[in-house]
């Protein structure tokens, strides 16, 4: 299904770019959908194709753009109980749980959470995203939980996705890591580009790539002759590159348990705590979870900030890490 937007070119827009003037009279849709519709042809300057976004018009040039709606109807719905944190008319706050993606791709196209979202209301959803993405502004990993928010509309989409672009959103993770970060508290900061080795992976690096900053903290060190030396940290992002405290932590000669990508090989521990050991081995996910996220409502301009749990699975290594603390503190 398309629609058309016609404009005729007043004195105010003579010899700008099409897409910024078209971007000025139809506020609704993103510039990255604009550029890539003018790409594949969609947009006619006085009857003519035009396929540069740059192209400067004139004062009364006549513009047609022909705008595709995204198909929610190609996703399959999918029943999948949601933990919805906060919604409005514009936006939907969800903590996510470890073991679903994201949203379709190669090897899952059904059984994801913008398929979830669907079955939940299909009618809910921003289409800038494209079809496999519709409501997505940003992403966690599969394997990692906490909160995401999804936006209603286009309006919304924009402005949220703005305020991920000049980094001002709040996102705080806690962690579990191998060994314990030396100082205790930091600011990481590199360039994160795709492995050279691995193109499903990321690798820090000093020149190339984006730039990636991350602040952490530790905020307890678990560390006694019956337990592996871990620590819990939490991390606040200045910006969110794929992968990025997973590579971030790596960097530093560390990896998180149960990472399966970033791991880094340890000494097997002798006379650990027996169900210790079975909840680290048995851990089906990175011990990454999305904790804090704050942003500007984009309707109602006010600060919104939302925190969340450790999930079950997590929360109980903690207690017994403090358990085995305790008792190897009495013991001595």
């Amino acid at each position: 299904m398309t629609k058309k937007f016609d404009l005729i070119i007043k004195s105010e827009d003579d010899r700008n770019r099409v897409d910024i003037v078209i971007k000025k009279h139809n506020p609704l849709i993103s510039r990255n959908k604009i550029k890539n519709l003018i790409l594949k042809s969609k947009l006619k300057i006085n009857s003519k194709i035009n396929t540069d976004p740059a192209k400067k018009i004139l004062i009364n040039d006549k513009i047609s753009l022909e705008i595709s709606e995204t198909k929610l109807s190609l996703i399959k719905p999918y029943n999948y109980k949601l933990d919805v944190i906060f919604e409005d008319e514009d936006i939907i706050v969800i903590n996510k749980p470890a073991g679903i993606i994201m949203h379709p791709g190669a090897g899952n196209y059904d059984n994801t959470l913008v398929n979830a979202l669907i079955f939940y209301n299909k009618n809910l959803l921003s289409d800038i995203g494209g079809k496999t993405r519709p409501g997505i502004v940003h992403r966690i990993d599969k394997n990692t939980s906490g909160l995401v928010v999804i936006a209603k509309n286009n309006q919304t989409h924009e402005h949220l996705s703005n305020q991920f672009s000049k980094h001002s959103i709040t996102r705080i993770y806690q962690l579990l890591i191998w060994g314990k970060v030396r100082p205790a508290k930091g600011k990481i900061e590199t360039f994160i580009k795709r492995s050279s080795r691995n193109r499903q992976m990321m690798e820090a690096n000093n020149i190339k790539g984006k730039k990636a900053i991350t602040n952490y903290k530790t905020i307890e060190i678990f560390e006694n002759k019956n337990t592996p030396t871990l620590s819990l940290l939490e991390c606040k992002l200045e910006t969110g590159r794929t992968h990025q405290i997973r590579v971030h932590m790596n960097y530093l000669g560390h990896s998180i348990v149960g990472d399966d990508k970033y791991k880094k090989k340890f000494k097997k521990i002798k006379d650990i705590d027996k169900s210790l050991e079975n909840s680290l081995n048995n851990l089906k996910r990175q011990f990454l979870h999305a904790k804090t996220l704050g942003f500007i409502h984009p309707k109602k301009n006010k600060e919104m900030l939302f925190n969340s749990i450790l999930p079950y699975e997590l929360e109980n290594i903690i207690k017994m890490l403090k358990n085995t603390n305790k008792l190897h503190v009495e013991k001595k």
